[in-house]
Protein backbone atom coordinates (compact mmCIF):
# COMPACT_ATOMS: atom_id res chain seq x y z
CA UNK A 1 0.00 0.00 0.00
CA UNK A 2 1.35 3.42 -0.97
CA UNK A 3 2.02 5.97 1.76
CA UNK A 4 -0.53 8.44 0.37
CA UNK A 5 -3.25 5.77 0.36
CA UNK A 6 -2.41 4.77 3.92
CA UNK A 7 -2.44 8.37 5.10
CA UNK A 8 -5.89 8.80 3.57
CA UNK A 9 -7.03 5.62 5.32
CA UNK A 10 -5.51 6.85 8.58
CA UNK A 11 -7.30 10.20 8.41
CA UNK A 12 -10.66 8.54 7.72
CA UNK A 13 -10.16 6.12 10.62
CA UNK A 14 -9.25 8.96 12.99
CA UNK A 15 -12.29 11.00 11.99
CA UNK A 16 -14.51 7.94 12.28
CA UNK A 17 -13.21 7.14 15.76
CA UNK A 18 -13.61 10.73 16.96
CA UNK A 19 -17.21 11.14 15.79
CA UNK A 20 -19.48 11.19 18.87
CA UNK A 21 -22.12 8.53 19.28
CA UNK A 22 -23.11 5.47 21.34
CA UNK A 23 -19.52 4.17 21.43
CA UNK A 24 -18.40 7.31 23.23
CA UNK A 25 -21.36 7.07 25.62
CA UNK A 26 -20.46 3.50 26.59
CA UNK A 27 -16.78 4.28 27.17
CA UNK A 28 -17.75 7.29 29.31
CA UNK A 29 -20.17 5.23 31.43
CA UNK A 30 -17.65 2.45 32.10
CA UNK A 31 -14.90 4.96 32.88
CA UNK A 32 -17.10 6.79 35.38
CA UNK A 33 -18.44 3.62 36.93
CA UNK A 34 -15.22 1.61 37.05
CA UNK A 35 -12.25 3.90 36.49
CA UNK A 36 -9.76 4.26 33.68
CA UNK A 37 -8.95 0.55 33.33
CA UNK A 38 -12.60 -0.44 32.83
CA UNK A 39 -12.92 2.33 30.26
CA UNK A 40 -9.79 1.07 28.48
CA UNK A 41 -11.11 -2.51 28.47
CA UNK A 42 -14.33 -1.23 26.92
CA UNK A 43 -12.30 0.81 24.40
CA UNK A 44 -10.20 -2.10 23.15
CA UNK A 45 -13.16 -4.48 23.01
CA UNK A 46 -14.86 -1.87 20.84
CA UNK A 47 -11.69 -1.63 18.73
CA UNK A 48 -11.75 -5.41 18.28
CA UNK A 49 -15.22 -5.13 16.79
CA UNK A 50 -13.93 -2.43 14.43
CA UNK A 51 -11.08 -4.75 13.41
CA UNK A 52 -13.58 -7.54 12.72
CA UNK A 53 -15.55 -5.26 10.40
CA UNK A 54 -12.32 -4.24 8.66
CA UNK A 55 -11.47 -7.92 8.13
CA UNK A 56 -14.99 -8.63 6.86
CA UNK A 57 -14.63 -5.78 4.36
CA UNK A 58 -11.19 -6.99 3.29
CA UNK A 59 -12.56 -10.47 2.59
CA UNK A 60 -15.44 -9.06 0.57
CA UNK A 61 -18.03 -10.38 3.01
CA UNK A 62 -19.45 -6.93 3.75
CA UNK A 63 -20.79 -6.63 0.22
CA UNK A 64 -22.29 -10.12 0.43
CA UNK A 65 -23.89 -9.23 3.75
CA UNK A 66 -25.40 -6.08 2.28
CA UNK A 67 -26.79 -8.16 -0.61
CA UNK A 68 -28.50 -10.51 1.86
CA UNK A 69 -31.15 -8.12 3.22
CA UNK A 70 -32.77 -10.62 5.59
CA UNK A 71 -29.46 -11.34 7.32
CA UNK A 72 -28.37 -7.71 7.31
CA UNK A 73 -31.74 -6.49 8.62
CA UNK A 74 -31.73 -9.20 11.28
CA UNK A 75 -28.33 -8.06 12.56
CA UNK A 76 -29.46 -4.42 12.44
CA UNK A 77 -32.65 -5.11 14.41
CA UNK A 78 -30.80 -7.24 16.97
CA UNK A 79 -28.37 -4.37 17.39
CA UNK A 80 -31.22 -1.90 17.79
CA UNK A 81 -32.76 -4.06 20.51
CA UNK A 82 -29.44 -4.21 22.36
CA UNK A 83 -28.93 -0.45 22.09
CA UNK A 84 -32.47 0.17 23.35
CA UNK A 85 -31.89 -2.18 26.30
CA UNK A 86 -28.69 -0.36 27.26
CA UNK A 87 -30.48 2.97 26.90
CA UNK A 88 -33.40 1.81 29.07
CA UNK A 89 -30.97 0.67 31.77
CA UNK A 90 -29.27 4.05 31.70
CA UNK A 91 -32.52 6.02 31.85
CA UNK A 92 -33.77 4.00 34.81
CA UNK A 93 -30.33 3.94 36.49
CA UNK A 94 -30.73 0.19 37.00
CA UNK A 95 -27.20 -0.95 36.49
CA UNK A 96 -26.28 2.60 35.47
CA UNK A 97 -23.40 4.74 36.63
CA UNK A 98 -25.37 6.39 39.44
CA UNK A 99 -26.42 3.08 40.99
CA UNK A 100 -22.89 1.70 40.73
CA UNK A 101 -21.50 4.74 42.54
CA UNK A 102 -24.22 4.70 45.22
CA UNK A 103 -23.66 1.02 45.99
CA UNK A 104 -19.89 1.14 45.77
CA UNK A 105 -19.97 -1.63 43.16
CA UNK A 106 -18.25 -1.58 39.80
CA UNK A 107 -19.17 -3.20 36.52
CA UNK A 108 -17.14 -6.34 35.84
CA UNK A 109 -14.33 -6.49 33.30
CA UNK A 110 -16.48 -8.88 31.28
CA UNK A 111 -19.39 -6.41 31.21
CA UNK A 112 -17.11 -3.59 30.05
CA UNK A 113 -15.68 -5.80 27.30
CA UNK A 114 -19.11 -7.12 26.31
CA UNK A 115 -20.61 -3.65 25.98
CA UNK A 116 -17.67 -2.30 24.00
CA UNK A 117 -17.65 -5.22 21.56
CA UNK A 118 -21.44 -5.28 21.17
CA UNK A 119 -21.70 -1.54 20.50
CA UNK A 120 -19.32 -1.89 17.55
CA UNK A 121 -20.66 -5.17 16.16
CA UNK A 122 -24.38 -4.36 16.55
CA UNK A 123 -24.20 -0.85 15.12
CA UNK A 124 -25.07 -1.13 11.41
CA UNK A 125 -23.81 2.42 10.93
CA UNK A 126 -20.27 1.07 11.34
CA UNK A 127 -20.80 -1.59 8.68
CA UNK A 128 -22.17 1.05 6.29
CA UNK A 129 -19.15 3.25 7.10
CA UNK A 130 -16.83 0.47 6.02
CA UNK A 131 -18.88 -0.25 2.90
CA UNK A 132 -19.00 3.40 1.84
CA UNK A 133 -15.54 4.67 2.74
CA UNK A 134 -13.29 1.82 3.70
CA UNK A 135 -13.82 -0.62 0.84
CA UNK A 136 -12.07 1.73 -1.62
CA UNK A 137 -8.76 1.02 0.13
CA UNK A 138 -9.08 -2.76 -0.18
CA UNK A 139 -7.90 -2.62 -3.81
CA UNK A 140 -4.72 -0.89 -2.67
CA UNK A 141 -3.95 -3.74 -0.27
CA UNK A 142 -2.26 -6.05 -2.79
CA UNK A 143 0.29 -7.48 -0.35
CA UNK A 144 0.12 -9.22 3.01
CA UNK A 145 1.55 -6.15 4.73
CA UNK A 146 -1.01 -3.92 3.00
CA UNK A 147 -3.83 -6.22 4.09
CA UNK A 148 -2.51 -6.15 7.64
CA UNK A 149 -2.56 -2.35 7.53
CA UNK A 150 -6.16 -2.42 6.29
CA UNK A 151 -7.21 -4.32 9.43
CA UNK A 152 -4.82 -2.91 12.03
CA UNK A 153 -5.12 0.80 11.18
CA UNK A 154 -8.81 1.22 12.12
CA UNK A 155 -8.45 -1.18 15.05
CA UNK A 156 -5.50 0.66 16.57
CA UNK A 157 -6.82 4.17 15.88
CA UNK A 158 -10.16 3.32 17.49
CA UNK A 159 -8.56 1.69 20.52
CA UNK A 160 -6.04 4.49 21.02
CA UNK A 161 -8.65 7.24 20.70
CA UNK A 162 -11.03 5.75 23.27
CA UNK A 163 -8.10 4.90 25.54
CA UNK A 164 -7.20 8.60 25.45
CA UNK A 165 -10.84 9.45 26.23
CA UNK A 166 -10.85 7.07 29.22
CA UNK A 167 -7.56 8.48 30.54
CA UNK A 168 -8.72 12.09 30.20
CA UNK A 169 -12.04 11.40 31.90
CA UNK A 170 -10.37 9.57 34.78
CA UNK A 171 -8.03 12.47 35.57
CA UNK A 172 -8.28 13.41 39.29
CA UNK A 173 -9.47 16.91 38.39
CA UNK A 174 -12.12 15.67 35.96
CA UNK A 175 -13.52 12.43 37.39
CA UNK A 176 -15.04 13.85 40.61
CA UNK A 177 -16.91 16.52 38.64
CA UNK A 178 -18.24 13.97 36.19
CA UNK A 179 -19.28 11.61 38.95
CA UNK A 180 -21.14 14.44 40.64
CA UNK A 181 -23.23 14.57 37.47
CA UNK A 182 -23.45 10.81 37.02
CA UNK A 183 -27.24 10.75 36.95
CA UNK A 184 -27.35 13.37 34.20
CA UNK A 185 -24.76 11.39 32.22
CA UNK A 186 -26.87 8.25 32.66
CA UNK A 187 -29.91 10.09 31.32
CA UNK A 188 -28.09 11.63 28.35
CA UNK A 189 -26.42 8.38 27.35
CA UNK A 190 -29.74 6.59 27.66
CA UNK A 191 -31.41 9.09 25.34
CA UNK A 192 -28.57 8.81 22.80
CA UNK A 193 -28.75 5.01 22.78
CA UNK A 194 -32.54 4.85 22.47
CA UNK A 195 -32.60 7.47 19.70
CA UNK A 196 -29.97 5.52 17.78
CA UNK A 197 -31.99 2.31 18.26
CA UNK A 198 -35.09 4.05 16.86
CA UNK A 199 -33.08 5.38 13.92
CA UNK A 200 -31.73 1.91 13.17
CA UNK A 201 -35.23 0.41 13.21
CA UNK A 202 -36.59 3.19 11.00
CA UNK A 203 -33.82 2.99 8.40
CA UNK A 204 -33.95 -0.82 8.41
CA UNK A 205 -37.71 -1.23 7.97
CA UNK A 206 -38.86 1.91 6.17
CA UNK A 207 -36.04 3.37 4.12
Amino acid sequence: MELTAWLSLLSICILGAMSPGPSLAIVIRHTLGGGALKGIVCAWAHALGIGIYALITLLGLAVLLKQAPLLFNGIALAGAAYLAWLGWQALNAKGGVQDKLDSGKQASWLTAARDGLAISLFNPKILLFFLALFSQFVKAADTVSGQALIVLTPLLMDGLWYTLVALMLSHPRVLPKLRANAQLIDRLSGIVLILLACRVVYTTLWS
